[in-house]
């Protein structure tokens, strides 16, 4: 991790646990906004306006967040207008690297380097996703959230198409089911896998699957998203953790009391999610695999399991 912008010692995935063990995930530190005029949006300062080719994205195809906003992109016809680097899957001593050449925008070998050089004071982990301004050579933002939700209302001008991400009659209905999901699933099976007491861990995985039971219970009436027939932001977030969850989350992480393949309508949700044009480009099961098995705290031997078998594997980017 990076201390006052300098590294200091060998990543680690936990960084801060709870009185109970349970394990506490970073709080973003960038939070400026890219919006349309320029002006300051929810959070943050102004001064970012969205420009075709001005940002540059920062993704690691084994992370679910970054994955947020990649998918965001394709869906909203964004690939031309935002450049993307993406890491090596594995992650290094110095947490991720950069794989053929260095960084475009800086000659870095290591996305930390970026981190030091918006804040030289950055003490921390530096995440993914990144959102890079490339004319004031500073990082715009570093929450998923933030950039996923840009992709709509900051970069919808420059869009090729709008996918509804977040229509406006449904906001208050996306933004509410999104905040269940997230602390219950998102982030519900890391503190099932990065737990360090039996308790914390005990209450992390009874939330995980009560979630996908409820979930599963949701799609019952045959709807085909989780809000009717159109697929918005809370899909999307949804959608990044069942896709990781029988190759990574299952085993490694010890949510193991049911696969995502014993739930027959979250299972056939996640097919439809995949089949949607764009999405399945954004996936790559060699890299989940490759970077949740390269976690030493977790597979100190590092070996990468061969299964499993995924009957829409064929429709992934999955090699590579």
């Amino acid at each position: 991790m990076l201390m006052r912008g300098k590294w200091a010692e060998n990543w680690q995935p936990v960084q801060a646990k709870d009185e109970k063990g349970g394990f506490v995930r970073q709080t973003s530190s960038f939070r400026n906004w890219v919006t349309a005029d320029g002006g300051a949006g929810p959070t943050g300062t102004g001064g970012f306006k969205a420009e075709a080719g001005r940002y540059r994205l920062y993704v690691a195809l084994i992370c679910p967040w970054a994955s947020r906003t990649l998918i965001a992109r394709a869906l909203m016809g964004l690939t031309g207008a935002i450049p993307v680097t993406v890491v090596e899957p594995a992650l290094s001593d110095q947490g991720w690297r950069f794989g053929t050449g260095a960084d475009p925008e800086r000659a870095a070998t290591y996305l930390h380097e970026l981190y030091s050089a918006a804040d030289p004071e950055f003490t921390g982990r530096a995440t993914v996703p990144v959102l890079w301004d490339r004319q004031t050579d500073t990082i715009v933002n570093n929450e998923s959230a933030d950039i996923l939700r840009m992709m709509s209302l900051g970069f919808g001008g420059l869009a090729t198409r709008d996918a509804g991400l977040y229509p406006g009659a449904l906001r208050a209905e996306i933004d509410a089911l999104s905040d269940w999901i997230y602390p219950r699933l998102n982030n519900g099976v890391y503190r099932a896998g990065f737990a360090t007491t039996q308790e914390a861990y005990d209450q992390a995985v009874a939330g995980v699957f009560a979630s996908l039971d409820t979930l599963e219970r949701r799609l019952s009436d045959g709807r085909d998203f989780l809000f009717g027939t159109g697929l918005t932001e809370t899909d999307i977030r949804l959608f990044v953790t069942l896709v990781r969850f029988d190759a990574a989350y299952y085993g490694l992480f010890k949510c193991n009391i049911r696969r995502l393949a014993d739930y027959p309508r979250l299972s056939a949700y996640l097919e439809r999610v995949l089949d949607v044009p764009g999405v399945g480009a954004t996936v790559n099961l060699d890299h989940v695999k490759r970077g949740y098995y390269s976690i030493r705290a977790l597979n100190p031997n590092g070996i990468v399991p061969a299964g499993p078998h995924l009957p829409w594997a064929s429709r992934t980017a999955s090699e590579g």
